[in-house]
């Protein structure tokens, strides 16, 4: 609260007093009063004037400079009230009962939203579990009758059902606390589920699926890692080189503290404008626009989950030869103490 502003906006007061000032004065000198009396007036007047308008500024310098600091630091900007008494001054009294019912009513507003998206989301996650029957006997009987039907037709199917774990996934992505069972997993299982779920794929494409040094164990969600697996190696046959043959390795390198799993393909690469954005919700880039049809959600799920589960991510590329996803799974010691 700056002091000018403050006396630029009580103005019209500091002109009342000096008017009041100056027509005493005038009496005084016409009623030919001691000089001594004119000057202890003056001076009386004067410091009341200041005492007056001090004591006003300073109390509401005090509550606008707590008010305003309280703002700067939270980051919910919405709680700022709850930081803050009420004001000694009739106006800020005033301000201060507007705000709380101001605030009050934007809770309650906000209160219904979140419940309105809560419950769309359930119904979004039932639904997705409601249509995976059907998709997964749609799978079942292509693959019991491949001969029987065109590959296109059995493409598709496995794309619906691909994006419809991306949907689950994704709305559950915000709350997986409450899905994720943390403990030892064997990362060879995990790879195995996912070669075994995309293996058809890979015969098709005619990509080398290498395996190498993942028999180790990691501390994860076993779920929700091959849902990240899943979507890695989707995004390698995706973005596969069509002239050369394809490669996708899976392989993990231990250390002492950590086991980083590296999910390598020498397919297009990323180019390295796209290489900041990829984690961004919707970013297609380069690649999704000239090489596939690309939602742009994979990698933001998997980087999602990666936070959430408490695992580090991290993409090595260069475009036109290879991309490198480098996932790291740090030990964790409180879990193997005895």
């Amino acid at each position: 609260m700056r002091f000018t502003a403050y006396i630029r906006d009580r103005l019209f007061c500091i002109v009342t007093y000096v008017t009041f000032f100056l027509v005493f004065w005038l009496m005084m000198v016409a009623f030919r009063s001691p000089v001594s009396l004119m000057r202890a007036f003056a001076l009386l007047l004067f410091f009341l004037a200041a005492a007056n308008l001090s004591w006003d500024y300073l109390r509401k310098r005090k509550f606008y400079q707590e008010f305003l600091y309280n703002l700067a630091s939270l980051d919910k900007k919405y709680l700022v009230l709850e930081t803050i008494e009420n004001p000694g001054f009739y106006e800020g009294q005033i301000w201060h009962e507007a705000m709380y019912e101001i605030n009050k009513s934007m809770l309650e507003h906000l209160k219904g939203y979140e419940e309105s998206i809560r419950d769309f989301k359930e119904y979004i996650e039932m639904w997705v579990h409601e249509v995976k029957l059907p998709i997964a006997s749609l799978l079942l009987m292509c693959h019991n009758n491949r001969g029987a039907l065109e590959k296109k037709y059995v493409e598709q199917i496995r794309r619906v059902d691909s994006y419809t774990d991306q949907v689950l996934y994704y709305v559950r992505s915000e709350h997986t606390e409450n899905d994720y069972i943390i403990k030892e997993v064997s990362l060879a299982d995990l790879v195995r589920k996912t070669a075994l779920k995309n293996k058809d794929d890979l015969l098709e494409n005619g990509i080398d699926f290498s395996v190498e040094h993942v028999n180790v164990c990691i501390i994860t969600d076993a779920k929700w890692m091959e849902f990240i697996l899943n979507q890695l190696v989707n995004n390698s046959m995706k973005y596969k080189k069509k002239e050369d043959s394809s490669v996708i390795r899976i392989f993990a390198k231990q250390d002492a503290d950590k086991t980083v799993l590296h999910v390598w393909d020498n397919g297009v690469g990323i180019a390295a404008g796209d290489l900041p954005q990829v984690y961004k919700k919707a970013f297609t880039g380069e690649n999704g626009r000239t090489h596939a049809k690309s939602t742009g959600m994979g990698l933001y799920i998997v980087k999602q989950l990666c936070n959430k589960l408490g695992h580090g991510i991290e993409i090595s590329t260069i475009a036109g030869e290879y991309t490198d996803v480098q996932i790291t799974f740090t030990r964790n010691d409180y879990y193997f103490r005895d």
